[in-house]
């Protein structure tokens, strides 16, 4: 009774191991759709992005007014410090005890055309004296303005206007790059394991073929039909069947394993595919293609924000081998009292004019080599950037040519399996009446088998240079929109 429980039990567990195992079928639009939904890959790619938005976030909130606070609550201070007697004509050392507190409110602005900046602010200060003399003090700042400006000197917010929008386009341009990028490698593996599951029904038909001919081949040796040689070619063919399909159903796993894990997806998910079927005829003109990669591809962008990074650090290192000079200017209002009433009764004036200037007079050619280095960086930039845009039109060029000649060759891949299969079959039907020799069955085998493969490589090839045109040029050919206007429509 126990022994029957037990198996009962055993039973119960497999089948809810079974059932808990999830089953999957998917077509390639829905692989690419999970793909950027749920992969870590999407995950990353958004991340990216997000980073780059606050970044540019970050700059236009610099190009805004800022409010800022400055305090000193409270700071006590007991020491002695050296005092001037007058009357002995000495320095002597005494005690002294205070407390010291100070506020300042402050709003700037920057100004991008001369690299200044504006500031408006009041200040408060307390002081209270402690020991032989005591005593209370009240200092203010009502309203001052001010502006602080390097005269000849590196102006870094001008070079922001220019650098920080195209790194953000080129932010957004790589969101929907990476997004493409996602889908190549979903197709990758979708079609990984699609000639898996065809090569493991390729094998499992091979096995009962095999099986099938080696036992007429048996009966046939009987009858003295068929010689030793080929009874024996047909038990290796056999074999040789049933290692391929155990290395298939390897293979099989393998692949499987592969695109849950890119799916995010539990590992022992089982996974059936919908192959695409034929692909509607669509050419895509070669000069249009790169078109919209120079007007799209970020990498692109990413020379140009080269250059003027390049060109910034020759502006840089230019002006600061000269000669710097800045001015601070301020005009406002202050006041001291012995009380809080009276530190803001009738002000006084206060204005501020300071120029300050800083000559390099010896430094052995220390500047005059950094602005030479930057120059010569700006043109290796400029150079690499000529190079890399040439490559990217190759990549670009190449690959259109290969898309458009894979329509082709899918039409007449496709027309070579189904003949590959009508000659199988007719090439097996000779040979059970005993028409055709051994050889010609393997071969005619082969043949079917070569065919189904080419088939699904065919598809493969059109459907991956498809998703790498749209990455490349972050252009959607057979709609005719661009996929930046489809990201900023929420599509």
């Amino acid at each position: 009774m126990k022994k029957i429980i037990y198996i009962l039990f055993i039973w119960f567990a497999y089948s809810l191991s079974v059932g808990a195992q999830e089953k999957l079928r998917l077509s390639l639009q829905r692989t690419i759709a999970l793909a950027n939904d749920s992969s870590l890959e999407a995950f990353r790619t958004e991340n990216m992005y997000l980073a780059g938005y606050w970044e540019y976030r970050t700059y236009r909130a610099n190009r805004l007014p800022s409010l800022k606070l400055n305090m000193t609550p409270a700071q006590y201070n007991r020491d002695f410090t050296k005092r001037y007697d007058s009357e002995n004509n000495v320095d002597v050392y005494r005690s002294q005890r205070n407390f010291y507190a100070y506020g300042n409110l402050a709003i700037q602005q920057n100004f991008d055309l001369t690299g200044g900046t504006f500031f408006l602010d009041t200040e408060l200060a307390y002081l209270r004296s402690f020991g032989g003399s005591k005593a209370t003090q009240y200092t203010s700042v009502p309203i001052r303005l001010g502006y602080s400006q390097s005269l000849v000197g590196y102006n870094a917010f001008k070079w922001e206007r220019k650098i920080e929008p195209l790194k953000y386009e080129k932010v957004k341009k790589e969101f929907i790059y990476n997004t493409e990028n996602v889908s190549e490698k979903a197709t990758t593996y979708f079609f990984a394991l699609a000639m898996a599951q065809v090569e493991y029904k390729l094998a499992k038909d091979e096995v009962a073929s095999s099986d099938t001919l080696y036992k007429m081949g048996m009966q046939r040796h009987r009858i003295a039909s068929i010689s030793q040689a080929d009874l024996l070619t047909l038990k290796l063919d056999h074999i040789n069947a049933r290692n391929r399909l155990q290395n298939a159903a390897i293979a099989i796993k393998r692949a499987m394993f592969s695109l849950a894990s890119f799916l995010n997806m539990p590992k022992d998910t089982e996974i059936e595919l919908d192959l695409p079927g034929r692909p509607r005829d669509m050419v895509i003109p070669v000069d249009e293609a790169l078109v919209y990669a120079r007007e799209n591809n970020p990498d692109f962008l990413e020379l140009k924000q080269n250059i003027l990074e390049a060109e910034r650090n020759v502006d840089k290192t230019k002006k600061e081998s000269r000669f710097n000079a800045s001015i601070n200017a301020s005009i406002g209002y202050n006041q001291s009292a012995n009380t809080f009433n009276d530190v803001y009764h009738k002000p006084m004036r206060q204005e501020l004019v300071a120029v300050s200037v800083s000559i390099p007079l010896v430094d052995w050619g220390v500047r005059k080599g950094k602005y030479n280095m930057a120059r010569n960086n700006l043109n290796v930039v400029k150079t690499s950037a000529q190079q890399e845009e040439i490559s990217i039109e190759e990549e670009v060029t190449m690959t259109v040519n290969d898309f458009n000649i894979q329509q082709s060759l899918i039409i007449s891949a496709e027309e070579a399996m189904e003949l590959s299969i009508m000659a199988y079959n007719e090439t097996r039907q000779r040979f059970v009446i005993g028409k055709t020799d051994i050889n010609s069955l393997t071969l005619s085998l082969n043949r079917q088998q070569e065919a189904q493969r080419n088939y699904i490589s065919a598809l493969q090839n059109y459907w991956f240079n498809y998703y790498k045109i749209r990455k490349l040029t972050l252009h959607d050919f057979e709609t005719g929109i661009s996929l930046s206007e489809k990201m900023e429509l929420g599509f």
